[in-house]
């Protein structure tokens, strides 16, 4: 097994209500975002580090996640706003439009309601290097 160093996170899952919804939503927003579904059976799914799964899977023991903040890096301000148009389309609801944010210069997001209330983000970091003193982001 290798590991990659650098990396705060390795896996985040998700329990979400309604399963088929939530795999309309991501499977939307991952597809303009090319982060392809790894794999899935009846009760979750897969994509790199987001595993999704509904509470009667063995993985879940019967327990929703709270909500939480998850943000996925885009490759430019342009797939920012496809993942804002295709979320919404598939079911999300709209909780901050694409536009520069003032986390650092650069900061280029918009940020989605997913089915279970999750907020959503895709970002571009844009040219602008960060900051020593950039501050994080505030949720």
């Amino acid at each position: 097994m290798e590991l990659y160093r650098g990396r705060l996170i390795d896996h985040l899952h998700l329990v979400v209500r309604d399963l088929n919804e939530s795999r309309r939503f991501y499977g939307a927003v991952l597809e303009v975002l090319g982060i392809p579904v790894g794999g899935e059976a009846e009760d979750y799914f897969w994509a790199d580090e987001l595993f999704v799964s509904s509470a009667d899977s063995r993985a879940a023991l019967g327990v929703l996640t709270g909500r939480h903040h998850l943000a996925f890096q885009a490759k430019d301000r342009a797939m920012v706003d496809a993942f804002y148009t295709a979320g919404l389309a598939a079911g999300g609801k709209d909780n901050g439009a694409p536009g520069e944010r003032p986390y650092h210069p650069g900061y280029y997001a918009a940020f989605l309601l997913d089915p279970d209330g999750n907020n959503i983000e895709a970002v571009f970091h844009g040219p602008a290097k960060r900051s020593a003193d950039a501050v994080a982001v505030s949720f």
